[in-house]
């Protein structure tokens, strides 16, 4: 399974749009902001090689599948609606790695 890792500048993008808009979905932005901010305070704590519980590594696995099940369909939903189609995404806003 593939990783999605965003950028500092794409995180404080995402900050910035969350708090711009409070309608619609706002119980989802609030639990993205709070999954973004959590997640990427863990990845600064966490040492290189350090080990996790197998508990958590397997909730941490899980988040990933749900999170990027929800990024891909969300994305594909506006692709479609907006460009008329996948193959007009553009991916540079994205890095995928292993």
């Amino acid at each position: 399974m593939a990783n999605i890792i965003l950028t500092e500048s794409q995180i404080e993008k995402l900050k910035r749009k969350l708090n711009e808009s409070k309608d619609g979905s706002y119980m989802a932005k609030q639990q993205l902001f709070t999954i973004a901010t959590l997640a990427q305070k863990m990845w600064e704590m966490l040492d290189e090689g350090e080990e996790l519980d197998d508990w958590m590594e397997s909730k941490i696995a899980q988040a990933e599948q749900s999170v990027v099940a929800v990024v891909k369909a969300y994305m594909y939903d506006e692709v479609e609606d907006s460009m008329g189609g996948m193959e007009k995404l553009d991916y540079s806003d994205l890095v995928i790695g292993n």
